[in-house]
């Protein structure tokens, strides 16, 4: 498993009975989690100390419940002798803004890109897909990299781009999209644009910015043959991150291998990815990666 553990203002302190508790900087969240299906014993004090939980309903769903946490909070993370500075704010369906568990491809894509650049002085072109709230493309932009950020939610756009600023890289190089990723990268194709790597983070089902339908099981491979076509000959990464369970690695890899190698030779590798718990010293499970690097 691919160990997301360099955070220094993010922990999950322990798990139990379907549910993480975290800390995010000064703030102690109590939160769902699918994954943990064990009971043990709560014996963490910060169980008594929360900021906010998160109280799953049983038609689906849930609300929030405060108990003193600000709208809004900032944690950073470092890149490249750089910190990333993340806007956090509780909104619906449990989340932060931020996934800490895409650290750990955070730094793998970050130092690819750093060492191309410097050892090489080659520009370097990434294309993030289903971008959310940019994470991913400020680490690449951090490490050096000329970034597209597309995602079909303007809203999430917005907040990427604050991200941005808090972390020092508004004048950055990044190109913000509001846009349906799969039409996107056919008029990429259509243009003949390439990228050096390429990030994507699907969700299991959504809608493009013109209500288009996305569903992982049905479009996720020929989606990946799509992206194939705009990769560069001379390509640095190519990166499939899940969070669907029907998704495990192996699916990743063999995803990948099937729709890059016959025309990119590299190496593909597929693992689980993680974060590490205070508590038990366990790694809790958080998706999966497919990653693919040139030869």
């Amino acid at each position: 498993m691919q160990e997301a553990k360099n955070w220094k203002d993010y922990e999950i302190i322990d798990c139990s009975s379907g549910e993480k508790l975290e800390r995010w900087g000064d703030y102690v969240l109590l939160r769902p989690d699918p994954q943990v299906i064990w009971n043990t014993k709560k014996s963490s004090p910060y169980y008594k100390k929360l900021n906010a939980h998160y109280h799953r309903s049983n038609k689906g769903g849930g609300e929030w419940e405060f108990f003193d946490l600000p709208e809004q909070w900032t944690i950073s993370y470092p890149i490249c002798d750089k910190k990333l500075t993340f806007n956090l704010k509780p909104f619906a369906f449990k989340h932060t803004g931020l996934f800490p568990e895409q650290a750990v491809n955070w730094d793998w894509f970050s130092s690819i890109i750093n060492k191309e650049i410097k050892e090489k002085n080659r520009p370097v072109k990434v294309l993030n897909l289903f971008a959310y709230t940019g994470g991913a493309t400020l680490a690449a932009a951090a490490a050096g990299a000329q970034v597209t950020h597309v995602d079909a939610s303007k809203g999430m756009v917005q907040w990427a781009k604050e991200n941005a600023a808090s972390s020092g890289l508004a004048d950055a190089p990044i190109r913000w999209l509001v846009d349906d990723c799969r039409k996107f990268v056919e008029r990429e194709i259509r243009r003949g644009n390439k990228y050096d790597g390429i990030i994507m983070d699907p969700p299991s089902y959504g809608r493009g910015s013109k209500n288009e339908v996305w569903k992982i099981e049905d479009d996720i491979f020929p989606f990946i043959q799509l992206c194939e076509e705009i990769l560069a000959d001379d390509a640095l990464f190519f990166l499939v991150n899940s969070y669907t369970t029907g998704l495990q690695p192996a699916v990743l890899n063999y995803m990948i291998s099937t729709a890059l190698l016959k025309n990119h030779p590299g190496e593909v590798t597929a693992d689980e990815i993680g974060l590490p718990v205070t508590e038990s010293g366990l790694i809790l499970p958080c998706g999966a990666s497919g990653r693919w690097v040139r030869k």
